[in-house]
């Protein structure tokens, strides 16, 4: 079973990042002992709020995107006309983790120049792959019985996708979304060294004027964002899950 966060416990840490996101001076005390020689200790090159909404943002773009050509290469290719365009298929999504994320923001930025740009096409391909996977997986694994019987009552190959295919195969098919959104939460910090809006502004800015309280603040909002979102992407997997009569794994 995915480990759960207790209802409290999530709703704490909840409303915990939000105070901090709109009244970060009111955790500066906790965070004093992070700064030396009388650093500023609350981010103050920016909107820790605002920064946080465009990371969030760029994340979802490209899992968006990711999402639609995963999903759509996993139907192709698990049709048997297309069957045969699997370790073609296999072999594209694998780029993005191929190349580390810094090469393909210097890949990219010759392209399409700096900004948030570059950090999608990053995002977007370290988000294929698990997508793609679990997505195949899904398409793969259905109840027999259940197949034979569509079948034989007459249902078309794009009926029996539409309507038996996808809605069982949906719970592992939010696994990898959310497997690729986490990746993506973490990568995106990078796209600030591209000049893209992301969270990764405070680290960089902590890291280059050795102020710890800015690193600790961007890595915990991305860190808190992300076991957030990976819990409530789990829940609605067990709840996809319950619909269509499976147990999420």
């Amino acid at each position: 079973m995915t480990p759960r966060l207790p209802t409290l416990l999530r709703l704490a840490v909840f409303f915990a990042l939000v105070a901090f996101l709109l009244k970060p001076d009111w955790f500066a005390p906790l965070l004093k002992p992070l700064t030396q020689n009388n650093a500023p200790v609350i981010y103050n090159q920016g909107s820790l709020l605002s920064l946080t909404l465009s990371h969030l943002r760029t994340v979802l773009i490209a899992t968006v995107a990711a999402t639609a050509l995963a999903v759509s290469l996993a139907v192709l290719v698990t049709r048997p006309f297309g069957a045969e365009f699997l370790a073609l298929s296999r072999s594209l999504v694998n780029i993005g983790q191929t190349f580390p994320p810094v090469a393909v923001l210097a890949l990219a930025v010759p392209a399409v120049g700096f900004g948030e740009k570059p950090t999608l096409i990053a995002l977007f391909l370290y988000g294929l792959l698990p997508i793609f996977e679990n997505t195949v997986t899904g398409l793969t694994t259905l109840p027999k019985p259940v197949m034979e019987a569509a079948r034989g009552v007459g249902m078309t190959g794009w009926q029996r996708l539409l309507t038996i295919e996808l809605p069982l195969a949906l719970p592992i098919i939010i696994g990898g979304i959310r497997l690729s959104v986490v990746i993506s939460l973490a990568t995106a910090t990078i796209g600030s060294t591209v000049a893209a809006k992301t969270l990764g502004e405070v680290i960089i800015a902590g890291l280059l004027s050795n102020n710890l309280s800015f690193v600790f603040q961007g890595g915990l909002i991305v860190a808190v964002l992300a076991v957030l979102i990976y819990d409530g992407l789990s829940a609605v997997e067990r709840m996809a899950a319950r619909r269509s009569g499976l147990t999420a794994s």
